[in-house]
């Protein structure tokens, strides 16, 4: 079958299901954390670390990766990463105690780390100007859709044991022969043919007010993002007394929003109303749903305010990354795009550190406050006098 078609054919699908390895790294084993934790007697505030601690891996290594895959080619970062995924994700499944297991997740953040670089690149690469939005909306779709499978197949398949829920990581290992297939010889690496180097250029890029502003936009929509993730079930189960399934089909219904507006919604109404407005209203989206979670009194109340915080994070994602594509140079796109995956992901990681601290002083309430404020701000950073480059 693979003699029929061509290499080509398989290159998107390829990186669409590599990227999506990022959220099953933490997806797969969260329910079966609290069994992890059981067999391997470890404390319950260690056990959370274990779920969130290859997010910081993933954030550091990121930038580097991507700049390899600027100079070597982002293929020649993909299939060693995905390779590396699977032995890493696999392992961690016979793991005798908490700091093994936790080594294991940290160099499983370096291998997704990999994967978003390349995978980021490889995309920006390929496509340009409208394809690449309407490219980028796809895959934020694709992260969002298994952002509800992979915890779904973790658990199942964790109900016979935890540990299974690990081997599922091994999709990784065949993934990398159809890489190999798809990218054969042609890693697609650029020659810089100006005198300054790549890192030189690099920190020109970084140094850019309007790249300093988009990244912190990320940090901020993903530390937004992740408090619905964290405290919305605390806040279901603890208010609305709401069963397990109930708290899914809320956290479905964010990320079925997500992913519908991203895939279908965000090329067309940036291409209407700007770049610039269309993430503004994302954020509006965003906050206009945090801050009134405390006052919802019904599960379809809850489940409407999930839909549309979905749809707001939903147009704010792909616009953020294709802003950020428009700016670095064809050379560099690997480079600036694995930045923005790696603050994004530190804004994950570092969401319940600084969420935890307002949730300690005021309050479990308080905590939706402080997100919607914190969106607020990210959206007002898009009127500042350098708009989003277009």
């Amino acid at each position: 079958m693979l003699a029929k078609l061509s290499p080509e054919w398989f290159r998107l699908p390829v990186v669409l299901v590599a990227g999506s390895l990022t959220t099953m790294g933490g997806g797969v084993i969260a329910p079966v954390l609290p069994d992890v934790m059981t067999q391997l007697d470890i404390d319950l505030a260690l056990g959370g670390v274990l779920g969130s601690f290859h997010c910081l891996t993933l954030a550091l290594f990121s930038p580097p990766l991507g700049l390899l895959a600027d100079k070597i080619g982002p293929s020649r970062v993909l299939v060693p990463s995905l390779v590396f995924y699977g032995i890493f994700g696999v392992v961690g499944a016979w793991m005798p105690g908490f700091e093994s297991l936790l080594v294991v997740r940290g160099l499983l953040g370096v291998a997704c780390g990999g994967l978003a670089a390349s995978c980021l690149g490889v995309m920006g690469r390929m496509y340009e100007g409208e394809a690449r939005t309407r490219i980028l909306g796809f895959a934020t779709a694709v992260l969002t859709i298994t952002g509800i499978i992979y915890p779904l197949l973790g658990g199942v398949v964790g109900n016979q044991h935890w540990q299974y829920a690990f081997y599922l990581n091994g999709v990784a290992l065949p993934l990398a022969f159809l890489g190999i297939y798809a990218f054969g010889t042609h890693p697609m690496a650029v020659k810089p043919t100006r005198s300054v180097s790549l890192r030189g250029q690099l920190k020109q890029v970084l140094a850019n007010l309007t790249t300093m502003r988009l990244l912190l936009t990320m940090g901020l929509s993903s530390v937004a993002m992740y408090a619905v993730v964290i405290y919305a079930p605390i806040y279901l189960d603890r208010a609305l007394g709401l069963s397990p399934s109930l708290n899914g089909l809320v956290l479905a219904s964010r990320a079925i929003g997500a992913a519908a507006i991203a895939a279908f919604g965000a090329k067309p109404l940036a291409k209407t109303i700007g770049l610039d407005r269309s993430t503004a209203l994302g954020f509006g989206l965003m906050a206009a749903t945090l801050a009134p979670i405390p006052f919802v009194e019904a599960f379809w109340g809850m489940l409407v305010a999930a839909a549309i915080f979905g749809l707001g994070f939903g147009l704010v994602l792909p616009n953020l990354y294709n802003a950020l594509a428009n700016i670095a140079p064809f050379e560099l796109k690997s480079s600036v795009l694995a930045i923005g995956t790696g603050v994004s992901f530190l804004g994950q990681f570092a969401s319940p550190v600084i969420l935890g601290v307002v949730l300690e002083l005021f309050g479990l309430e308080s905590v939706f406050y402080a997100a919607a404020i914190l969106t607020i701000f990210a959206g007002f950073l898009l009127f500042t006098p350098v708009g989003i480059r277009r």
